[in-house]
Protein backbone atom coordinates (compact mmCIF):
# COMPACT_ATOMS: atom_id res chain seq x y z
CA UNK A 1 0.00 0.00 0.00
CA UNK A 2 1.70 3.62 -0.89
CA UNK A 3 0.87 6.32 1.78
CA UNK A 4 0.87 10.00 1.40
CA UNK A 5 4.63 9.97 2.99
CA UNK A 6 6.05 7.38 0.03
CA UNK A 7 4.43 9.77 -2.31
CA UNK A 8 5.84 12.81 -1.22
CA UNK A 9 9.20 11.28 -0.39
CA UNK A 10 9.07 9.97 -4.27
CA UNK A 11 8.32 13.62 -5.37
CA UNK A 12 11.16 15.60 -3.14
CA UNK A 13 13.91 12.67 -4.22
CA UNK A 14 12.67 13.67 -8.16
CA UNK A 15 13.24 17.13 -7.73
CA UNK A 16 16.34 16.58 -5.77
CA UNK A 17 17.47 14.85 -9.06
CA UNK A 18 16.26 16.68 -11.35
CA UNK A 19 18.47 19.93 -9.35
CA UNK A 20 21.45 18.34 -9.52
CA UNK A 21 21.23 17.25 -13.45
CA UNK A 22 20.05 21.12 -14.27
CA UNK A 23 23.25 21.63 -12.32
CA UNK A 24 25.50 19.33 -13.79
CA UNK A 25 24.58 20.77 -16.93
CA UNK A 26 27.97 22.47 -18.58
CA UNK A 27 27.44 26.32 -18.94
CA UNK A 28 28.88 27.97 -22.03
CA UNK A 29 31.86 30.16 -21.38
CA UNK A 30 31.61 33.42 -22.73
CA UNK A 31 35.21 34.58 -24.34
CA UNK A 32 35.93 38.27 -24.72
CA UNK A 33 37.46 39.81 -27.29
CA UNK A 34 38.59 43.50 -27.03
CA UNK A 35 39.09 45.79 -30.38
CA UNK A 36 41.14 48.56 -30.26
CA UNK A 37 40.94 51.03 -32.82
CA UNK A 38 42.96 54.81 -33.58
CA UNK A 39 39.86 55.77 -35.15
CA UNK A 40 36.20 57.00 -33.53
CA UNK A 41 33.05 54.36 -33.69
CA UNK A 42 31.04 55.52 -36.29
CA UNK A 43 33.92 56.16 -38.90
CA UNK A 44 35.13 52.24 -38.13
CA UNK A 45 31.25 51.02 -38.62
CA UNK A 46 31.91 48.77 -41.79
CA UNK A 47 34.79 47.20 -40.41
CA UNK A 48 33.59 46.66 -37.34
CA UNK A 49 30.10 44.92 -39.12
CA UNK A 50 32.57 42.77 -40.96
CA UNK A 51 34.65 41.60 -37.97
CA UNK A 52 31.36 40.75 -36.18
CA UNK A 53 30.08 38.98 -39.25
CA UNK A 54 33.16 36.68 -39.32
CA UNK A 55 33.08 36.06 -35.98
CA UNK A 56 29.03 34.87 -36.43
CA UNK A 57 29.93 32.84 -39.24
CA UNK A 58 32.57 30.59 -37.68
CA UNK A 59 29.73 30.11 -34.70
CA UNK A 60 30.55 32.81 -32.18
CA UNK A 61 27.00 34.38 -31.16
CA UNK A 62 27.36 37.74 -29.38
CA UNK A 63 25.65 37.65 -25.65
CA UNK A 64 26.14 33.50 -25.97
CA UNK A 65 29.61 32.61 -26.35
CA UNK A 66 31.71 35.92 -26.96
CA UNK A 67 30.97 39.46 -26.05
CA UNK A 68 33.11 42.52 -27.48
CA UNK A 69 34.95 44.77 -25.38
CA UNK A 70 35.94 48.38 -28.02
CA UNK A 71 38.09 51.27 -27.12
CA UNK A 72 38.18 54.06 -29.78
CA UNK A 73 40.64 57.07 -29.24
CA UNK A 74 38.83 59.69 -31.45
CA UNK A 75 41.84 60.07 -33.64
CA UNK A 76 43.72 61.51 -30.33
CA UNK A 77 47.32 58.65 -30.49
CA UNK A 78 47.49 59.96 -26.87
CA UNK A 79 44.17 58.20 -25.79
CA UNK A 80 45.82 54.80 -27.31
CA UNK A 81 47.62 53.28 -23.91
CA UNK A 82 44.76 54.17 -21.62
CA UNK A 83 42.41 52.04 -23.64
CA UNK A 84 44.81 49.16 -23.89
CA UNK A 85 45.48 49.18 -20.41
CA UNK A 86 41.19 48.99 -20.26
CA UNK A 87 40.82 46.28 -22.30
CA UNK A 88 43.59 44.41 -20.27
CA UNK A 89 41.79 45.45 -16.72
CA UNK A 90 38.43 44.06 -18.64
CA UNK A 91 40.22 40.51 -19.16
CA UNK A 92 39.73 39.74 -22.44
CA UNK A 93 41.42 37.14 -24.16
CA UNK A 94 41.97 38.15 -26.87
CA UNK A 95 43.23 42.03 -28.42
CA UNK A 96 41.91 42.62 -31.89
CA UNK A 97 44.22 45.68 -33.33
CA UNK A 98 43.00 47.86 -36.18
CA UNK A 99 46.27 49.58 -37.39
CA UNK A 100 50.20 49.87 -36.44
CA UNK A 101 49.26 52.47 -33.90
CA UNK A 102 46.82 50.14 -32.25
CA UNK A 103 48.99 47.52 -32.53
CA UNK A 104 51.82 49.44 -31.07
CA UNK A 105 49.74 50.58 -27.93
CA UNK A 106 48.67 46.66 -27.61
CA UNK A 107 52.19 45.47 -27.96
CA UNK A 108 53.54 48.26 -25.41
CA UNK A 109 50.43 47.13 -22.78
CA UNK A 110 51.01 43.27 -22.88
CA UNK A 111 53.34 40.48 -23.62
CA UNK A 112 50.43 37.71 -22.75
CA UNK A 113 47.30 38.17 -24.33
CA UNK A 114 47.05 37.23 -28.08
CA UNK A 115 47.21 40.10 -30.27
CA UNK A 116 45.43 39.81 -33.82
CA UNK A 117 46.80 42.49 -36.40
CA UNK A 118 43.89 43.71 -38.59
CA UNK A 119 45.45 45.37 -41.43
CA UNK A 120 49.09 46.71 -40.37
CA UNK A 121 52.32 48.31 -42.13
CA UNK A 122 55.34 45.78 -42.31
CA UNK A 123 54.98 43.60 -39.17
CA UNK A 124 58.42 43.02 -39.10
CA UNK A 125 60.26 45.97 -39.69
CA UNK A 126 58.19 47.56 -37.05
CA UNK A 127 59.28 44.80 -34.44
CA UNK A 128 55.88 43.23 -34.04
CA UNK A 129 56.22 39.59 -35.39
CA UNK A 130 59.56 38.04 -36.01
CA UNK A 131 58.86 36.71 -39.17
CA UNK A 132 55.63 36.41 -41.30
CA UNK A 133 55.80 32.37 -41.40
CA UNK A 134 56.68 32.43 -37.57
CA UNK A 135 55.70 35.40 -35.42
CA UNK A 136 57.48 34.09 -32.40
CA UNK A 137 55.37 36.09 -29.76
CA UNK A 138 51.88 37.08 -28.75
CA UNK A 139 50.80 39.15 -31.99
CA UNK A 140 49.95 37.86 -35.58
CA UNK A 141 47.15 38.60 -37.81
CA UNK A 142 47.24 40.60 -41.28
CA UNK A 143 49.83 42.98 -43.47
CA UNK A 144 47.85 45.49 -45.41
CA UNK A 145 51.59 45.82 -47.50
CA UNK A 146 51.26 49.54 -47.37
CA UNK A 147 55.02 49.97 -49.17
CA UNK A 148 53.43 48.43 -52.29
CA UNK A 149 50.39 49.93 -52.27
CA UNK A 150 51.56 53.67 -51.87
CA UNK A 151 53.36 52.90 -54.90
CA UNK A 152 50.38 51.77 -56.74
CA UNK A 153 48.24 54.36 -55.50
CA UNK A 154 50.87 57.38 -57.13
CA UNK A 155 51.16 55.20 -60.09
CA UNK A 156 47.21 55.44 -60.39
CA UNK A 157 47.70 59.38 -59.60
CA UNK A 158 49.94 59.90 -62.38
CA UNK A 159 47.61 58.51 -64.37
CA UNK A 160 44.92 60.81 -63.06
CA UNK A 161 46.99 63.54 -63.53
CA UNK A 162 50.13 62.92 -65.72
CA UNK A 163 51.10 67.03 -65.66
CA UNK A 164 51.44 66.87 -61.95
CA UNK A 165 55.20 66.58 -61.00
CA UNK A 166 55.32 67.87 -57.01
CA UNK A 167 53.40 65.39 -55.05
CA UNK A 168 52.25 66.45 -51.32
CA UNK A 169 52.58 63.20 -49.05
CA UNK A 170 50.32 63.78 -46.16
CA UNK A 171 51.50 61.27 -43.55
CA UNK A 172 51.24 60.76 -40.09
CA UNK A 173 54.38 60.74 -38.08
CA UNK A 174 52.71 58.97 -35.12
CA UNK A 175 51.91 56.05 -36.86
CA UNK A 176 54.91 52.86 -37.12
CA UNK A 177 54.33 52.46 -40.26
CA UNK A 178 55.27 56.12 -41.26
CA UNK A 179 58.55 55.83 -41.97
CA UNK A 180 58.65 52.52 -44.41
CA UNK A 181 55.95 54.42 -45.94
CA UNK A 182 57.32 57.90 -46.48
CA UNK A 183 60.10 55.89 -47.66
CA UNK A 184 58.44 53.70 -50.15
CA UNK A 185 56.39 56.82 -51.67
CA UNK A 186 59.57 58.57 -52.46
CA UNK A 187 60.88 55.38 -54.23
CA UNK A 188 57.85 55.59 -56.29
CA UNK A 189 57.32 59.30 -57.14
CA UNK A 190 61.29 59.32 -58.35
CA UNK A 191 60.74 55.82 -60.28
CA UNK A 192 58.20 58.56 -62.09
CA UNK A 193 60.31 61.62 -62.53
CA UNK A 194 58.09 63.16 -59.73
CA UNK A 195 59.27 65.24 -56.35
CA UNK A 196 57.60 63.84 -53.49
CA UNK A 197 56.71 66.97 -50.81
CA UNK A 198 56.68 65.44 -47.04
CA UNK A 199 53.70 67.25 -45.29
CA UNK A 200 53.16 66.42 -41.89
CA UNK A 201 49.67 66.37 -39.67
CA UNK A 202 50.22 64.33 -36.26
CA UNK A 203 46.86 65.38 -35.13
CA UNK A 204 43.38 66.03 -36.12
CA UNK A 205 43.94 69.68 -35.81
CA UNK A 206 46.81 69.77 -37.66
CA UNK A 207 44.66 69.17 -41.04
CA UNK A 208 43.99 72.52 -41.88
CA UNK A 209 48.26 73.45 -41.19
CA UNK A 210 48.48 70.67 -43.46
CA UNK A 211 46.68 72.36 -46.03
CA UNK A 212 48.41 75.26 -46.12
CA UNK A 213 51.21 73.36 -46.19
CA UNK A 214 50.81 71.90 -49.44
CA UNK A 215 49.93 75.30 -51.34
CA UNK A 216 53.14 76.60 -49.78
CA UNK A 217 54.88 74.10 -51.07
CA UNK A 218 53.63 74.30 -54.90
CA UNK A 219 52.43 70.80 -54.62
CA UNK A 220 50.03 69.80 -57.87
CA UNK A 221 48.91 66.61 -56.75
CA UNK A 222 48.31 65.01 -53.28
CA UNK A 223 48.59 61.77 -51.68
CA UNK A 224 46.97 61.43 -48.19
CA UNK A 225 48.41 58.10 -47.07
CA UNK A 226 45.39 55.45 -45.24
CA UNK A 227 45.47 56.45 -41.14
CA UNK A 228 42.62 55.57 -39.31
CA UNK A 229 43.40 58.80 -37.02
CA UNK A 230 42.16 61.35 -40.17
CA UNK A 231 39.62 58.51 -40.97
CA UNK A 232 36.76 60.61 -38.37
CA UNK A 233 37.77 63.66 -39.95
CA UNK A 234 36.94 62.46 -43.34
CA UNK A 235 34.14 65.22 -43.80
CA UNK A 236 36.06 68.31 -42.11
CA UNK A 237 38.93 67.28 -44.71
CA UNK A 238 37.21 67.45 -47.86
CA UNK A 239 36.50 70.77 -47.88
CA UNK A 240 40.13 71.90 -47.16
CA UNK A 241 41.24 69.81 -49.76
CA UNK A 242 38.97 70.62 -52.25
CA UNK A 243 39.57 74.16 -51.93
CA UNK A 244 43.16 73.60 -52.74
CA UNK A 245 41.26 72.01 -56.51
CA UNK A 246 44.15 69.88 -56.70
CA UNK A 247 43.54 66.02 -57.67
CA UNK A 248 43.65 63.86 -54.46
CA UNK A 249 44.32 60.32 -53.67
CA UNK A 250 43.70 58.87 -50.65
CA UNK A 251 44.30 55.46 -48.92
CA UNK A 252 41.21 54.91 -47.70
CA UNK A 253 38.11 54.57 -49.80
CA UNK A 254 36.08 56.06 -47.06
CA UNK A 255 37.67 59.46 -47.87
CA UNK A 256 36.39 58.87 -51.64
CA UNK A 257 32.69 57.98 -50.50
CA UNK A 258 33.18 61.39 -47.96
CA UNK A 259 33.90 63.40 -51.53
CA UNK A 260 37.51 62.98 -52.19
CA UNK A 261 38.63 61.63 -56.20
CA UNK A 262 40.03 58.24 -55.51
CA UNK A 263 42.05 55.72 -53.38
CA UNK A 264 43.37 52.37 -53.58
CA UNK A 265 43.78 50.09 -50.99
CA UNK A 266 43.50 46.85 -49.14
CA UNK A 267 40.08 46.03 -48.47
CA UNK A 268 39.39 46.91 -44.97
CA UNK A 269 36.15 45.09 -44.35
CA UNK A 270 37.90 42.07 -45.79
CA UNK A 271 40.73 41.82 -43.49
CA UNK A 272 38.42 42.12 -40.44
CA UNK A 273 36.36 39.80 -41.18
CA UNK A 274 39.11 37.25 -42.12
CA UNK A 275 41.11 38.83 -38.91
CA UNK A 276 38.05 36.61 -37.31
CA UNK A 277 39.72 33.37 -38.44
CA UNK A 278 42.94 34.16 -36.65
CA UNK A 279 40.55 35.11 -33.28
CA UNK A 280 38.53 31.43 -33.41
CA UNK A 281 41.48 29.73 -33.60
CA UNK A 282 43.04 31.12 -30.48
CA UNK A 283 40.30 31.28 -28.58
CA UNK A 284 39.98 27.30 -28.99
CA UNK A 285 43.53 26.93 -28.03
CA UNK A 286 46.14 27.84 -30.76
CA UNK A 287 48.74 29.88 -30.06
CA UNK A 288 49.67 33.28 -31.97
CA UNK A 289 53.41 32.32 -32.09
CA UNK A 290 52.27 29.64 -34.59
CA UNK A 291 50.11 31.73 -36.71
CA UNK A 292 51.77 32.70 -39.57
CA UNK A 293 50.70 36.04 -40.24
CA UNK A 294 49.00 36.41 -43.77
CA UNK A 295 49.07 39.59 -46.71
CA UNK A 296 46.14 40.93 -47.96
CA UNK A 297 44.80 39.83 -51.00
CA UNK A 298 41.88 41.60 -51.80
CA UNK A 299 42.68 45.33 -52.98
CA UNK A 300 40.21 48.05 -54.09
CA UNK A 301 40.25 50.89 -56.54
CA UNK A 302 37.60 53.26 -55.76
CA UNK A 303 36.51 56.61 -58.21
CA UNK A 304 34.42 59.66 -57.21
CA UNK A 305 33.25 60.62 -60.90
CA UNK A 306 31.43 63.41 -59.52
CA UNK A 307 34.32 65.28 -57.78
CA UNK A 308 36.56 64.36 -61.29
CA UNK A 309 34.43 66.27 -63.24
CA UNK A 310 34.05 69.28 -60.39
CA UNK A 311 37.98 69.23 -61.06
CA UNK A 312 37.65 69.05 -64.40
CA UNK A 313 39.91 65.75 -64.93
CA UNK A 314 38.98 62.84 -67.20
CA UNK A 315 39.25 59.76 -65.42
CA UNK A 316 41.15 57.69 -67.96
CA UNK A 317 38.74 54.55 -69.52
CA UNK A 318 41.50 52.18 -68.91
CA UNK A 319 41.37 53.34 -64.96
CA UNK A 320 37.36 53.00 -64.79
CA UNK A 321 37.61 50.09 -66.10
CA UNK A 322 40.08 48.16 -63.71
CA UNK A 323 38.02 50.15 -60.90
CA UNK A 324 36.41 48.00 -58.07
CA UNK A 325 33.85 50.75 -57.16
CA UNK A 326 32.90 54.03 -59.71
CA UNK A 327 30.71 56.53 -57.68
CA UNK A 328 28.69 58.81 -59.80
Amino acid sequence: MITRRDVLLAGGIGLLAAHRLSHGQPVATIRRVGVLQIASETSVARTRAAFKQGMQDLGWREGKNVEYRFGYAEGDVDRMAALAGELIEQRVDVIVAGNSTATRAAQRATKTIPIVMASVGNPVANGFVASLAKPGGNITGITGQYEDVVGKLIGILHEVAPGAQRIAIVLNESNPATALVWAAAQSACAALGLVALRVVANAPTQLGTAVEEIVRQRAQAVVVLADGMWLGERVKLQPLMQATRLPVAYGLREHVAAGGLLSYDADLAANFNHAAKYVDKILKGARPADLPVEQATKFELVINLKTARALGITIPQSLLLRADEVIQ
